[in-house]
């Protein structure tokens, strides 16, 4: 009996209210042997009467084999954003090595798409249960989810969601809500001038989540903005490492624009740009951005950053892997999209999140 008194079905109970023998109900539930249509609809008919779960924690607790996960995420050594979702896999690997799980993390350069290939093209010459993959080169990561698909390799998705090929599971936050966030946000200080969305990342064409972001935040005014008092440009930067370039970019707009009122980064560099609006005496401009990196909780604490959304890297490497084992081992039905909430940090509440 339960603690709640409730009892719990037992193969035997399903076998006599099926009319089926035990080790039929063993066959159906385990999926192995030949059961006829007939008696395998009996027995599944049977378990919905009964509200039988098989006890999958147990089966996966005895089981001889091993489950080996490639993680293909950005190296943390090029970039401090990727620093949680490695340590998001590995706070899921040592939950789940209980189960026979195994995770190893092949990293890339995120600045080099050859990089990527390369790293995936390891992955597909060994014989891993489930891929878990950051797809941020949407071109190059097609050929091989395209692959994965065809040979039958379960595959989870973080940060970039390409839905093309069905992934078992996207971990991430919506990026066109996330981009209509923005909007409101800078907004809410500003109801007139111009806003600039800064793309700061080496191929933008290549990164569908940006431009998702940014359509968002676009669609945001289109509907708030009826009389058009906002006006909306684009900046790209891909050489963020050479100081002169950028600030030349930025420089250049604000020649060509001269009611900016703020800024909005799409990705975890927002610190670019504060440290830029510090150099020029701008400090009342707004800035919204992402993520909880060391430099852009400097500025958020100095008042240079107004917001910032953070995109819980941690989470995504945690539940990307976490999915997976619940559909490899555990044979769960898990959803297909896991969106992470839209936390909104200011220098109020950013204690909380570190």
């Amino acid at each position: 009996m339960s603690k709640r008194g409730k009892k719990i079905a037992r193969i035997k109970d399903i076998a006599e209210l099926a009319e089926v023998s035990p080790g039929t109900v063993d066959r159906v539930i385990h999926n192995r042997g030949k059961v006829s249509d007939e008696a395998r609809e009996k027995v599944l008919k049977s378990m919905k009467a009964l509200n039988y779960e098989p006890n999958v924690l147990a089966r996966a607790l005895v089981t001889t084999g091993k489950f080996k996960i490639a993680a293909l995420i950005p190296d943390p050594a090029n970039d401090e954003y990727w620093e949680a979702p490695n340590k998001g896999v590995d706070e899921a690997e040592a939950q789940m090595r209980r189960y026979g799980v195994i995770v190893d993390k092949y990293l890339f350069n995120q600045n080099d798409s050859d990089s990527f290939k390369e790293e995936a093209a390891k992955i597909s010459e060994l014989n891993y249960h489930g891929i878990l993959v950051a797809p941020i080169f949407y071109r190059e990561s097609l050929a091989f989810l395209n692959r994965w698909s065809k040979i039958g390799i379960p595959f989870n998705l973080f940060n970039t969601h390409i839905p093309d090929y069905k992934p078992v599971s996207y971990v991430g936050q919506d990026s066109y809500q996330s981009g209509v966030l923005a909007g409101k946000l800078l907004h809410y200080g500003c109801s007139e001038g111009t806003f600039v969305v800064v793309h700061i990342d080496k191929e933008i064409s290549n990164s569908t989540h940006l431009i998702r972001k940014e359509q968002g935040f676009i669609d945001y005014f289109s509907e708030k903005d009826p009389d058009r008092k906002v006006n909306i440009v684009r900046a790209e930067i891909s050489n963020w490492g050479d100081k002169n370039v950028y600030e030349k970019i930025l420089d250049d707009l604000f020649e060509k624009n001269q009611d900016i009122r703020g800024f909005f980064v799409t990705n975890s560099r927002s610190f670019i740009v504060g440290d830029y609006l510090i150099q020029r005496n701008m400090n009342s401009m707004k800035l919204v951005g992402y993520d909880l990196l060391s430099r852009n909780l400097e500025l958020l604490e100095a008042g240079i950053i107004d917001f910032l959304i953070n995109q819980n890297p941690q989470g995504q490497g945690f539940w990307g892997v976490t999915l997976l084992v619940d559909y490899l081992v555990f044979k769960k039905e898990v959803e297909s999209i896991k969106y992470l909430p839209l936390d909104v940090v200011t220098r109020e509440n950013a204690q909380y999140y570190i």
